[in-house]
């Protein structure tokens, strides 16, 4: 699975080669797809043409449904580069979806794309969700789900609820640190520039996960970055923190 590619299509072409290279019987992308400074068109052309089982995220919301000028300035930045037919393609994904029986893809809550489901904010930091929080957050919505993956917070984690549901976010593949902004009271830092992706397998007879982070030529991306006016972006992607 992958979640926050972010239009980094130089981390996203180094995680679809490594995902070719397992045995996986299909990818799922959990949104936020193009939002960033890099490269949203050519990112665009990518997933578009890559078989997966993809929700929209948050910033996919936002890029059909915000009028440009109440868009944030790496939303602009995808905004302005995409064909019709890449709008279309984002205005038609869904906002949660049943992968496979027992299994639910969604981006932040099956509710709400704008919710960090395994990350808490408090004033000061981001920190793991306790599990009380994360159930409290899926409420009714785990039941009858074996496996829940869910993006967003950009940070790979996985948790076990009580019930025995596996909750997996498989971290960010293009885009590893985000400044303390607007409602994100302080920043997010994966600490290293590395792509990420998960593996999730049932071949025990249960849910487990892999993490996996891959080098990719994350210096051009930065460059790119920079190159568009993100100077800040080209720091976090070259560092994996703001």
């Amino acid at each position: 699975m992958i979640s926050d590619v972010h239009g980094n299509v130089f981390a996203l072409r180094a995680v679809l080669a490594a995902v070719a290279g397992l045995d996986v019987d299909a990818l799922v992308n959990l949104g936020d797809h193009l939002s960033g400074a890099v490269a949203p068109a050519e990112t665009a052309e990518l997933l578009q043409r890559t078989p997966a089982l993809s929700v929209r995220g948050n910033h996919d919301r936002f890029l059909v449904e915000l009028p440009r000028e109440r868009m944030g300035r790496a939303d602009r930045a995808a905004f302005d580069g995409l064909t019709p037919s890449s709008r279309a393609w984002l205005a038609a994904l869904p906002q949660r979806l049943d992968v496979a029986p027992g299994v639910l893809a969604f981006h932040g809550v099956p509710g709400d794309d704008e919710v960090m489901l395994l990350e808490t904010i408090t004033r000061a930091a981001i920190r793991p969700a306790t599990v009380e929080e994360v159930s409290e957050r899926l409420g009714d919505w785990s039941d009858g789900y074996a496996l829940m993956l869910c993006g967003h917070s950009h940070l790979q984690r996985s948790v076990q609820l009580p019930g025995g549901t596996l909750v997996v976010n498989p971290g960010s593949v293009g885009w590893p640190a985000l400044a303390a902004t607007g409602t994100l009271s302080a920043p997010i830092e994966a600490g290293t520039p590395h792509a990420r992706f998960a593996v999730a397998d049932d071949a025990a007879g249960r849910w487990t996960a892999d993490f996996h982070a891959v080098k990719y030529p994350w210096d051009d991306a930065a460059a790119l970055a920079t190159q568009h006016g993100r100077a800040d972006i080209g720091r976090q992607l070259r560092t994996g923190r703001v």
